[in-house]
């Protein structure tokens, strides 16, 4: 693992509705982002990038559920040479609006479709920090994160997993409840306790936090 780079800038923005977080992470000093997960208030991530300066280099989305997919035709709109990334088995969903779960609140989502899928073990030079992609299924079933390995701390698009003292939902109808837990088990707990993850709801936390104290899937977990 490389240490030498210094720790990353991360700026998450939340919408007010359904409290998801979206992310920007760039380097020191870089001209360049990812944008992670934009969601039903585009604008204060548009924001935020300009005031900073940075242009980002992908949008990420870690899975295909409307709150995270939302804001994906404005920052599209706003960069349009910007390469939108997503799992390759929720890849779909972007422009199946029963798929992404807005139907269901009676206002149907569309997103732009993905430029490029994604799957397990590909490397993604972006924004000056590499992005290991992991399957994640269960809380969908093409759900990915992504992985600063070569950050120390790591750092993990954690979508949502893993929250802080919980745990994703999978009661959806692409859900797998055995699948999440071992997601979670064999992909993220496999990680170093220092490794900080930034969750789609809620405040971050690290993995060796979830590993000794999550009531679901924790050391102390029935």
């Amino acid at each position: 693992m490389q240490s030498d780079k210094s720790p990353p800038i991360i700026r998450a923005v939340t919408s007010t509705l359904f409290e998801e977080n979206a992310y920007l992470v760039a380097i020191e000093g870089g001209k360049q982002c990812v944008i992670v997960d934009p969601g039903l208030e585009p604008d204060p991530i548009i924001e935020v990038a300009d005031r900073l300066g940075w242009t980002p280099a992908a949008i990420l989305n870690t899975h295909g559920h409307a709150d995270h997919i939302a804001g994906n035709e404005a920052m599209k709109n706003r960069w349009p040479e910007a390469p939108l990334l997503i799992g390759a088995g929720d890849a779909s969903k972007l422009t199946d609006p029963v798929g992404n779960l807005s139907a269901g609140f009676g206002v149907p989502l569309l997103s732009p479709p993905a430029d490029r899928t994604v799957r397990e073990g590909e490397v993604l030079d972006l924004a000056g920090i590499q992005w290991t992609v992991l399957d994640t299924p269960g809380h969908s079933s093409g759900h990915v994160v992504f992985v600063a390995k070569e950050l120390s701390p790591m750092i993990v698009l954690g979508g949502d997993v893993l929250f802080n003292g919980s745990i994703g939902r999978s009661d959806f109808p692409d859900s797998d409840p055995a699948a999440l837990v071992e997601s979670i088990r064999v992909k993220l707990f496999s990680l170093p306790d220092d490794a900080i993850v930034l969750p789609g709801h809620g405040p971050g936390t690290t993995i060796g936090h979830e590993r000794r104290t999550n009531p679901f899937v924790g050391e102390t977990a029935s």
